[in-house]
């Protein structure tokens, strides 16, 4: 059975591209450890909430856009092999190295998790 995982996260207006291309790269590698589906979507009408909402929950500045992203996998056992392989601190992988390639947003304010599928509708 599939499983997903979920991400919202606050990026600064002005890395837009940084993003795209930092998901790029990262997505790239995904995909090489099995994910069979990733969305980056880059938000264009995120209300504010009265109690709570997409912005509130990540902490957006005003100079901040909210992204709304999943990686589909084709199970929860590939998602776990492929997570492991990544934070492998023997992992040699240049991508991995955060020096050399930084997220160009605050991971602390990121909300994440991983999600088993309960129903889904295709056409």
């Amino acid at each position: 059975m599939a499983y997903i995982d979920g991400f919202v996260i606050a990026i600064p207006k002005a890395n837009k591209q940084k993003f795209i291309d930092h998901a790029q790269m990262a997505d790239g590698m995904f995909m090489e450890m099995g994910a069979t589906r990733i969305l980056e979507c880059w938000g264009e009408d995120v209300p504010d909430g009265t109690t709570t909402d997409f912005r509130k929950a990540v902490k957006a500045a005003e100079d901040e856009d909210v992204i709304f992203s999943w990686i589909e996998w084709p199970d929860k056992e590939t998602r776990d092999k492929a997570y492991a392989i990544m934070m492998d601190p023997d992992n040699k992988d240049p991508r991995m190295d955060m020096e050399k390639n930084p997220m160009p947003f605050d991971g602390k304010r990121m909300i994440y998790g991983g999600f088993a599928p309960v129903v889904t509708m295709e056409k």
